[in-house]
């Protein structure tokens, strides 16, 4: 068998650490440092502290955009957590004609995002089609995309239609490794739909739905096309319906854009996105987490217990 030279491996990676540092850290390392500047295109940058930083908290838009990915983060997760698990369980039947159904059901996935937003704003403008039925049926129209949490409501459906079908694949990917003896044992002890549904299915997929919780919400943080393609780059009206992404958009474009203060948003809406990861991360590791930091705690212990006596006993041999 032929052996490989010791610095192998380190040839092999190489390719994906350059492209990780170019292209992921030190951007990243330059936004950080940008965010404490007022830089500008084309116009040298000054040091400028947290000044970038103070401004957020005088900042309307950057309010706006808060509450709107908030809101957009609480109502997706429990949308888009639960109503793919029970359409995996739908579909997740081998009967005749369901590779139909999942077929279908996955279609919104591949459409363009963009091409279904606008979609999305033909049925809900003044005059779309949403608007018709209900002067038809004889009630009120609604001014879906003047109104700033109209707008919210429309680009959550959208969202919801089109992840539907990629959170259930996942969903059917769990579901495939819930063992079908805890179903039977769940149905001798009487247990009907519901309690199984509760007691068997929702722990066999706990980690593919706090994965999908975590995706969700940093989808949500970051949501742009949805509402950049229904209202336009402004966000509605008076930029009431603007995400984080959209204003670091519309702050730091074209040669005046304040790329200092974009960055400074930025790095807030890396905040953001990190800290449903890293609760992932503790729920998912959590008790093993605890488990060492335990059992460092406890040997820490142990060895001041260890070194005390050591001491005294130094000290019992010079004073004999």
């Amino acid at each position: 068998m032929r052996m490989h030279k010791w610095y192998t491996p380190y040839i092999l990676l190489a390719p994906a650490v350059i492209w990780v540092l170019v292209f992921s850290l030190l951007p990243f390392l330059n936004t950080v440092i940008l965010s404490f500047t007022n830089a500008k295109p084309l116009q040298p940058a000054t040091f400028v502290a947290f000044d970038q930083y103070r401004r957020l908290l005088n900042d309307e838009i950057f309010h706006f955009a808060i509450g709107n990915v908030l809101v957009y983060a609480l109502v997706c997760v429990p949308l888009l957590t639960f109503l793919p698990l029970l359409l995996a369980m739908l579909v997740h039947r081998n009967i005749p004609g369901i590779g139909f159904f999942r077929t279908t059901f996955y279609f919104p996935v591949i459409a363009s995002a963009v091409v279904v937003a606008i979609i999305w704003a033909w049925l809900f403008e003044s005059r779309g089609i949403v608007n018709a039925t209900l002067d038809a049926l004889g009630l009120s129209t609604v001014d879906f995309l003047i109104h700033r949490w109209w707008i919210i409501f429309v680009a959550i459906t959208l969202t919801v239609w089109k992840g539907l079908g990629y959170y259930m694949v996942i969903y059917l990917v769990a579901l495939s490794n819930v063992n079908p003896d805890l179903y039977e044992a769940a149905e001798i002890d009487g247990a009907g739909a519901w309690r199984k549904f509760w007691s068997v299915t929702v722990p066999g997929v706990r980690g593919a739905m706090l994965l999908i919780s975590a995706l969700i919400t940093v989808s949500a943080m970051r949501v742009f096309t949805e509402i950049y393609t229904i209202v336009g780059s402004g966000g509605g009206p008076g930029g009431e319906a603007q995400t984080m992404v959209g204003h670091i958009k519309q702050t730091g474009s074209g040669l005046a854009g304040n790329l200092g203060y974009a960055s400074a948003l930025s790095v807030i809406l890396f905040l953001l996105t990190i800290v449903p990861l890293v609760m992932v991360g503790w729920m998912n590791q959590g008790q093993e987490i605890r488990e060492a930091i335990r059992i460092h705690r406890l040997s820490r212990k142990v060895r001041r217990s260890i070194e005390r006596g050591d001491k005294r006993s130094e000290k019992e041999k010079v004073s004999q």
